[in-house]
């Protein structure tokens, strides 16, 4: 089949024309031989009753053997002969002596073809007034050939005539009918890259709505999608500007400070400075990656010891804030997802609760298995969120404000990322047990 859509329905179409047309052809000739047929037929019997009729008006005594004379130019294509009592009495110039049907087989009336000298002929013979007279009346087959073909000619060449048109016809009505596609391919073809705006094309017939809808919705997703690119290179950009500068001011206060305890605090605060920035960078990298679709890894895991692994690795900065942390995990909380993702969605919610926790908290690390799911519980005596904030959260690059801590402000949408990809729910709200946030993260088990 053509790739074209034009190409496949013009194809569709003339196969189907062509057969309907050589079908009506095929009736036609089978109708127009049985119809000459029945007429030839007909005159033979009716020429045979003349001659029965002649017999019987003539004297019934014999006579001799009479040759009818040529009168037509076709004469020569039919031939009679008339038998009284075993005798031929009366014949056309081109019959032959003998009778034109084997006169050894039972005689009965009717039609039938036979060879006569080479020739095939259809012959009627039938009893005259009384059973002693035969009467043969025959007309060449070659002859009824030729009629056909004279009478199918006049028949088919309308036929033939019309073939051409009817697939002139065809081919403009399908090209008028997919030009609704080519439109739309020309639409296409002359946008610009950035241009996002929704198709509209006038008169496009029904079957192409659901087509235009889906467009129109793929444009709509890739422009939000650029917007929110944009406002995230944007963002980075400001983002990253304050840690770079903070970074080549102290580097230049290392450079021109003579005094090495001050030349020490600013190489100090450069390489702080670098590890905020690596730490942002790799913030980026990881919301881009979600954000991208990137294929993540599916298989089950044991939520547990992920918890478990993540906490002891925080546990050094708790110990540096004299901060109290506890891990009270189930020993089976098997879930499915990328353990890579979870890693850094746990370690995320562990780290902002040490991160912005004073002193001395208290920091509770939970894993629980309600009925038909997994629920992670990660709450902190710190002073926590107003209702604002807490509707905030999940913004990219948003920071609760006099918290005295550096951050991205990433790792809230980065938690609310994952969550959204591994089948998960998120819920902040003020812990009643320690004062402080409470997150609550479910799966299904």
């Amino acid at each position: 089949m053509p790739r074209s859509l034009q190409g496949r329905l013009l194809l569709l179409v003339l196969g189907l024309v062509m057969g309907v047309w050589v079908a009506t052809a095929v009736m036609t000739w089978l109708d127009v031989r049985h119809e000459l047929d029945e007429l030839l037929d007909g005159h033979l019997a009716q020429g045979a009753a003349l001659l029965v009729a002649q017999q019987m008006r003539e004297n019934s005594e014999e006579g001799t053997d009479i040759e009818a004379p040529t009168l037509h130019r076709y004469a020569p294509k039919v031939a009679f002969q008339v038998f009284h009592e075993g005798h031929l009495t009366l014949r056309s110039a081109n019959a032959p002596l003998l009778p034109m049907v084997d006169v050894h087989k039972r005689f009965r009336s009717g039609f039938r073809t036979t060879l006569i000298d080479g020739v095939r002929w259809r012959v009627f013979a039938t009893y005259g007034g009384e059973r002693d007279v035969l009467v043969y009346v025959g007309e060449r087959v070659d002859s009824r050939s030729s009629i056909l073909w004279a009478v199918l000619r006049s028949t088919l060449w309308p036929m033939l005539v019309a073939l051409p048109l009817l697939a002139l016809a065809v081919w403009w009505a399908v090209r008028r009918g997919v030009t609704p596609l080519r439109q739309l391919g020309r639409m296409l073809t002359q946008r610009e890259p950035q241009a996002l705006d929704p198709i509209t094309l006038g008169g496009a017939p029904s079957e192409m709505a659901p087509m235009l809808d889906a467009l129109n919705g793929l444009f709509r997703r890739i422009g939000e999608l650029m917007a929110s690119e944009r406002r995230f290179t944007a963002d980075a950009a400001h983002e990253l500007r304050t840690p770079i500068a903070a970074i080549r001011a102290q580097a230049q206060v290392a450079l021109a400070e003579t005094d090495d305890a001050r030349r020490g605090h600013a190489l100090r605060a450069t390489v702080a400075g670098c590890d905020r920035a690596a730490h942002l960078v790799e913030q980026l990298l990881t919301l881009s990656r979600l954000e991208g679709g990137a294929e993540l890894e599916s298989r089950a895991l044991e939520l547990g010891a992920l918890v478990r692994g993540v906490v002891a690795d925080a546990a050094p900065a708790a110990i540096r804030k004299r901060q109290n942390i506890k891990v009270d995990a189930a020993q089976t909380c098997q879930v499915r997802g990328d353990p890579a993702m979870f890693a850094v969605l746990v370690r995320n919610l562990v780290d902002n609760a040490i991160r912005y926790s004073p002193q001395g908290a208290d920091v509770r690390v939970e894993l629980a298995r309600p009925p038909g799911h997994v629920r992670l519980l990660v709450e902190d005596s710190g002073p926590g969120m107003t209702e604002e904030e807490m509707a905030r959260c999940g913004e990219r690059f948003f920071r609760v404000l006099g918290s005295g801590e550096s951050g991205s402000g990433l790792g809230w949408s980065i938690v609310r990322r994952i969550a959204s990809v591994q089948q998960a729910t998120v819920a902040v709200s003020r812990s009643r047990r320690l004062g402080g946030l409470a997150v609550t993260v479910d799966w299904a088990a």
